[in-house]
């Protein structure tokens, strides 16, 4: 039986996982599982503890570990701590000698996909047989590619044989807001059920609730979701970097969100594309500057 499925032992710390309460999947009891799935409820444990910012103590926890599994955590451990160039050569050579290991590939995926190796990553997450994680991070590379069609593919085949798994409702939901149209309300339905039930809430879902309500224009609900996240965590990167789209669309004044942001996350998406762009208008500005030709 798939640990992971409806009726699979790890299927609730698993959603918790995957809905980012972090906590719960933290404060799990890992002592009811049956000891095939003690190594993997472990992993999820240690990248829980990565998403709550304490990739320190999860890498002295993980160091000198010899299971393929917790090396790999290790190595994203290391690569939260700055250590990009060590982590990615230690995701290589686990790749390599065992790129059949599901965790290896969704880890080791996620470690390479950050430092830029898309290919590398999605080579390594192409190994996977029936891994559902595998498949939401090969949709999210598709889609920072800018390429949707590939990202549709990979629904459409999950969803023929995941039928209604958590996961694969995410993976449609991301597609959706990619596609646009009718596909916002969709998406929308999604995030909302997950954000609006007690069981599965996160500030995570809520910010997706936010994104799809300001693709549906309705500004006052988005900004209730930011407004309930940031009551939370006043510094939460993407609930402030949609607090400054939310503000740019409606027209008030964003400085203090953007203040906020570039305090709270320097390296933010929203603002490297931001300056980015800032740099290359300017550029392209100075092509038309008038010149005052002299008396």
């Amino acid at each position: 039986m798939d640990p992971y499925s409806a009726e699979g032992e790890l299927v609730n710390i698993h959603n918790h996982f995957h809905q980012a309460q972090y906590q719960e999947v933290v404060d799990f009891d890992t002592s009811v599982f049956s000891p095939e799935n003690e190594l993997p409820a472990k992993v999820l444990v240690l990248r829980a503890q990565i998403a709550q910012g304490q990739a320190k103590e999860v890498l002295a926890e993980t160091k000198g570990a010899s299971e393929p599994e917790l090396q790999a955590v290790a190595a994203f451990a290391n690569q939260q701590l700055g250590a990009t160039d060590e982590a990615v050569k230690a995701v290589e050579e686990l790749a390599a000698a065992h790129g059949d290991n599901a965790i290896v590939q969704v880890v080791g995926g996620a470690v390479l996909q950050a430092a830029g190796k898309s290919e590398e990553a999605l080579a390594l997450l192409s190994q996977h047989s029936g891994n559902l994680e595998a498949v939401a991070l090969i949709v999210q590379i598709h889609l920072q590619q800018n390429r949707l069609d590939l990202a549709q593919k990979e629904v459409k085949a999950a969803r023929s044989w995941a039928q209604d798994s958590l996961l694969v409702n995410l993976a449609e939901s991301w597609v959706g807001i990619r596609e646009g149209g009718e596909k916002y309300q969709q998406s929308f339905y999604v995030f909302e059920e997950l954000a609006q039930t007690p069981a599965s809430s996160s500030t995570t879902s809520l910010i997706s609730q936010a994104v799809t309500e300001i693709h549906l224009q309705r500004y006052e609900e988005a900004q209730a979701a930011l407004d309930q996240v940031l009551a939370k965590e006043p510094q939460n990167p993407d609930a402030l970097a949609n607090l400054v789209v939310l503000k740019t669309l409606t027209g008030q004044d964003r400085q203090e969100a953007l203040s906020a942001l570039e305090t709270a996350a320097p390296s933010h998406p929203l603002l490297l594309d931001w300056q980015e762009k800032k740099s290359e208008f300017e550029k392209a500005a100075a092509k038309f500057k008038p010149k005052v030709a002299a008396a």
